[in-house]
């Protein structure tokens, strides 16, 4: 049983990131943050393959995403697709229409922004706070969605928050039982290093699927020992 719960700060993250790389290894970073070869569309292409995968299992998403991206030219194709057949397209990664939209509107906002360019390169001169925020004003764009952009694509320090990462952290007492997804957003933002946001990020999601699920936890192992509270352990 947890007994941090309590008295989580940065020293008690990183025993737990030890903790949690001591039983699942090492997370590889190598593909992970700002890439200054990657071409001014991929941050684009990384808004959009997150948007395909809200709800969705990971094989519809990448069936979804080389639908969409071999039939369209370029992302100017895309928006200016009818919103029926762009829906149709996509119809493989669930929540079509809605998902159509989104794309829709935030690749206007995108060329609104940078005046007629598809790119979210202007993203990387701002503060995280600042290029969270300006994602999260794009209708569809969750706290989520926007996290897993600017960590995965340019390494800024947000930690994207899953099902599994919240359930987790809410067992080990990270955040509040009650707290809302976006506010965990935000306090696990205040609470993990900088450099842990990704590395953790992995871990929490592998702890989360192996052994603390969210039925039928399996609890037998040391990391669920020293921190999980929930009914399992």
């Amino acid at each position: 049983m947890s007994s941090h719960a309590d008295q989580w700060d940065e020293a008690a993250v990183r025993e737990l990131h030890g903790d949690l790389t001591d039983l699942h290894g090492s997370v590889d970073e190598e593909a992970h943050g700002a890439d200054a070869e990657a071409a001014p569309g991929e941050g684009v292409r990384q808004l959009l393959t997150t948007i395909l995968s809200q709800n969705v299992a990971d094989e519809n998403t990448d069936r979804a995403a080389e639908q969409l991206f071999s039939t369209y030219d370029d992302f100017r194709a895309i928006e200016e697709a009818s919103p029926d057949e762009l829906a149709e397209t996509i119809r493989v990664a669930g929540l079509a229409d809605t998902k159509a939209a989104r794309i829709q509107r935030a690749l206007a906002a995108i060329r609104e922004e940078t005046g007629g360019a598809y790119s979210l390169a202007f993203l990387d001169a701002m503060a995280t706070d600042e290029a969270k925020s300006w994602l999260t004003d794009i209708k569809g764009v969750g706290p989520k969605t926007a996290s897993v952009v600017l960590n995965f694509h340019f390494g800024k320090p947000t930690m994207a928050v899953d099902t599994h990462v919240e359930r987790v952290s809410k067992r080990f007492g990270l955040v509040p039982e009650s707290t809302s997804n976006a506010r965990t957003h935000d306090l696990l933002d205040e609470l993990v290093p900088d450099e842990l946001t990704y590395p953790l990020h992995v871990l929490l999601i592998e702890h989360g699927r192996t052994y603390c699920s969210a039925r039928s936890p399996d609890c037998d192992n040391p990391v669920c020992d020293a921190y999980c509270d929930c009914e399992g352990c």
